[in-house]
C-alpha cells in the first residue's frame, strides 16, 4: 500500500466483509465461554448423554449381548421388571443398606469432625487416621475385610473373639442375619472419613466469634454444642444425607466382592441384579429397563430431600 494512505477500515472496499466475520463468531464464543466449555460438552455428551439415550433406546427392545434381538418390544421389558419378585427383593436389599448405613455414617462423620476439631494434641494424626481409608480403593477394603472376618479360625475377627473366650465361628458373611450387617460395618469404616472432612471443613468455618461470646454470657460446652455449632452445621447436615442416601442407594463394589450377593441373595443390591441380568444372563434390554427404573427411584428419593431441604431453609428465613 502506497505511504501516507490509511489502513482500510474493517469491512470497507480494501478488505473483504468475510475476514471480520471469523473473528466476531471467535469473539462470541469467548464472550459466552464456548471456547472453553466445548471441550467438556464434547465429552459430557460422548461419555453420558449419548450412553444415556442408547439405554433408553435398548430398554424398548429385545436385545441381546451376543447380538441378536434388537426389535422394538414396547414396555414389556418395564411390566416384566414391575412384575419381577427378584427385582422387588433386590431393591428392598438397597433401601434397606441404605436405612442401616446412612444414620451412622452421617452420625458418626459429626462426631469424629467434633472430636478431631477440639483434639489439638498430634490433631493431625487424628485427622490422617479417619480419613485414610476413604483413600483405598474398594478391592482392597473388601479382601481386607474379608481377612478380619473370615468365617473360620483363619479370620482375626473369630480369632479375637476366641482370645477373650466368646465363642467364635459367626457366620459374618454366610449366615443371612449377619451378611448385611457385615456389610455395613465395612461401608462404614470405609465411607466415613468423606462425611467427617465435610463437616471439618464445616467447623472451620463458624465464625469463632459466636464462641467468645457465649463464653462471656457463661454458656457451658454443652450449651455451644446446641445452641452454636448443630444450628449452624444444619446446611451441611442436609448435604451430607443427600449424598449419602445417594451413594449408599448406588451399593456395588463391596457386595460384589465379599458376598456376590448372597447369602440366598440376601444382600444383592438391584445393581447386581441389572449386571447379571445383562452379563451374565446376556439379557441387555432386560438390564436397561430395570436400571431405568432404578434411575427414576434415585431421581425422586432427590427431589424429596432437595424440596425438604427448601422448605427448612423457608421456615428457617421465617
Amino acid at each position: 500500500m502506497p505511504d501516507g494512505l490509511p489502513d482500510p477500515v474493517p469491512g470497507g472496499p480494501g478488505r473483504p466483509p468475510a475476514a471480520a466475520r471469523p473473528q466476531g463468531i471467535r469473539r462470541r464464543w469467548t464472550e459466552h465461554g464456548l471456547t472453553f466449555t466445548a471441550p467438556f460438552l464434547l465429552v459430557y455428551g460422548l461419555f453420558l448423554v449419548w450412553p444415556l439415550l442408547l439405554g433408553v433406546k435398548m430398554s424398548f427392545s429385545d436385545d441381546n449381548i451376543t447380538g441378536t434381538g434388537g426389535s422394538f418390544v414396547g414396555l414389556d421389558n418395564y411390566a416384566e421388571a414391575l412384575a419381577d419378585p427378584d427385582v422387588w427383593s433386590s431393591l428392598w436389599n438397597t433401601v434397606w443398606f441404605t436405612v442401616l448405613s446412612t444414620v451412622p455414617l452421617v452420625v458418626m462423620g459429626m462426631v469424629l469432625a467434633l472430636l478431631a476439631h477440639h483434639l489439638r494434641v498430634v490433631s493431625w494424626l487424628w485427622r490422617l487416621s479417619w480419613f485414610a481409608p476413604f483413600l483405598l480403593p474398594s478391592g482392597v477394603v473388601g479382601l481386607l475385610w474379608l481377612w478380619i472376618i473370615y468365617p473360620s479360625d483363619f479370620g482375626f475377627a473369630d480369632q479375637l473373639l476366641a482370645s477373650a473366650g466368646l465363642h467364635p465361628g459367626i457366620g459374618w458373611l454366610t449366615d443371612a442375619r449377619y451378611a448385611m450387617l457385615s456389610i455395613v460395618l465395612t461401608t462404614v469404616w470405609w465411607t466415613v472419613g468423606f462425611n467427617f472432612l465435610l463437616y471439618l471443613a464445616a467447623l472451620q468455618a463458624i465464625p469463632q466469634h459466636l464462641y467468645e461470646a457465649a463464653d462471656l454470657d457463661g454458656a457451658t460446652g454443652r450449651q455451644q454444642l446446641w445452641h452454636i455449632t448443630l444450628p449452624m452445621l444444619r446446611r451441611t447436615t442436609g448435604v451430607v444425607v443427600i449424598l449419602q442416601l445417594l451413594a449408599s442407594l448406588k451399593i456395588f463394589d463391596q457386595v460384589y466382592i465379599m458376598t456376590q450377593g448372597g447369602p440366598d441373595d440376601s444382600t444383592r443390591p438391584i445393581l447386581q441384579y441389572v449386571f447379571q441380568q445383562g452379563f451374565t444372563g446376556y439379557r441387555i434390554g432386560y438390564a436397561s429397563a430395570v436400571s431405568y427404573i432404578f434411575f427414576a427411584l434415585i431421581v425422586l428419593v432427590s427431589l424429596i430431600q432437595l424440596r425438604l431441604a427448601r422448605r427448612s431453609r423457608e421456615e428457617n428465613a421465617a
